[in-house]
C-alpha cells in the first residue's frame, strides 16, 4: 500500500465525470488499498478515486464503523435534510455549511465486482453523498450555503 497525493480543488481533474470501473483486478485492489490508506494518513472519513487522480467510479469511507468501498455507486434513496459543517481532503482548512440527506442508500459493486447496498445516517449519509458528488466533478463547495472560519470551530 501506498499514500497517494491528494489533489486540490483547483485541479481541473476533480471536476471531470468519472468513468465506470468494468476491470475488478489487483489494479484496482491496489487502487482501493491506497485510497483507504492515503483517507486515514489524512485524517478523512472518504476519499474518492479522481481526488487521487484516477478517473474511475470508486470511493472509500470510514466514519468510525469499518472501511466501506464502493465501486459504481448509485444513490438510491435519500430522506431527511440536515445542513452541518463539512469539509474536503481536497479543500484542506477550509469549512462551510453544506445541506445534505439525514438518510442514504447506496447500491455498489464490492472489489469483486459483487452487487450490494449500503445505507447510512447522519455522517455517513453525509459521506456518501459528498463522496458520490466526486464522481460527477461536484465538490462540497458547489453546495455550501456559507463558508465558515476554522478558527471558530470545534473537532473532537
Amino acid at each position: 500500500m501506498a499514500i497517494r497525493e491528494i489533489l486540490r480543488e483547483d485541479d481541473e481533474t476533480l471536476r471531470k465525470k468519472c468513468r465506470l470501473v468494468e476491470r475488478f483486478d489487483e489494479r484496482l485492489w491496489t487502487l482501493l488499498d491506497d485510497m483507504a490508506e492515503t483517507m486515514a494518513s489524512a485524517n478523512g472519513v472518504g476519499l474518492a478515486a479522481p481526488q487521487v487522480g484516477v478517473i474511475r467510479r470508486a470511493v472509500v469511507i470510514d466514519v468510525g464503523e469499518g472501511l466501506v468501498e464502493l465501486i459504481n455507486p448509485e444513490l438510491v434513496e435519500t430522506s431527511g435534510n440536515c445542513e452541518d459543517v463539512e469539509g474536503c481532503l481536497s479543500s484542506p482548512g477550509e469549512y462551510g455549511l453544506v445541506p445534505r440527506p439525514t438518510y442514504a442508500k447506496a447500491r455498489a459493486q464490492d472489489r469483486n465486482g459483487n452487487w450490494f447496498e449500503v445505507e447510512g445516517r447522519d455522517l455517513m449519509a453525509r459521506a456518501i453523498c459528498h463522496e458520490l458528488d466526486h464522481l460527477d466533478g461536484i465538490l462540497f463547495k458547489d453546495k455550501v450555503t456559507e463558508m465558515l472560519d476554522p478558527s471558530e470551530l470545534e473537532f473532537e
